[in-house]
């Protein structure tokens, strides 16, 4: 069951690492041009909104945080450590739930901007950006989806971390380890 939680694990971080590395492509890269009047021009791009530069930050620190724990895991699963593992799965399980909620913050904030995007705000006086950029729109909004799916598939990954670290406590005392 070890070595088949630990392909599991590993399979989660690979899928997560593609689909936030997708996300973040989508938004970095996404950009749409309108001229605005005879020779003026607007260009839609992710530095535009700073929730959408948050994003790609968030998912590409994200995606960097688990391809060093697969790197981690790789080097540990040849050697034998043993002092340290107790140590070591609690500073995993807390770091895999600070990255599953910065990631989750993130794209929530974003969709929030991407909300006052499409439908405006009279009372700002801000316009419906996305009449004029609509495929951007729909980039970004494709962005999200996968920023959502990485977001579950690291909430998995955090949901193994926190078995690791609470299956070396016994079960019938609080917060003891069990004896070997």
């Amino acid at each position: 069951m070890k070595l088949g939680m630990a392909r599991g694990e590993v399979c989660l971080r690979v899928s997560a690492i593609l689909v936030l590395v997708l996300t973040a492509c989508l938004v970095a890269l996404d950009t749409q041009t309108k001229v605005v009047f005879v020779s003026i021009e607007k260009k839609a791009t992710y530095k535009d909104l700073n929730a959408l530069k948050i994003l790609v930050y968030v998912t590409c620190a994200a995606a960097g945080y688990n391809l060093l724990l697969l790197c981690k895991h790789s080097i540990w699963s040849r050697k034998n450590f043993k002092g340290s593992y107790l140590c070591m799965a609690w500073i995993c399980f807390s770091l895999d739930q600070i990255a599953v909620y910065m990631t989750f913050a993130a794209n929530t904030a974003t969709m929030g901007a991407a909300v006052l995007a499409i439908s405006g705000s009279e009372a700002f006086q801000w316009l419906k950006v996305c009449d004029k950029f609509t495929r951007f729109c729909v980039e970004i909004g494709g962005a999200l989806l996968c920023g959502y799916a990485a977001s579950m598939l690291m909430a998995l990954i955090s949901t193994i971390s926190a078995y690791k670290v609470f299956r070396m406590y016994s079960p019938k005392w609080f917060l003891r380890l069990k004896s070997a």
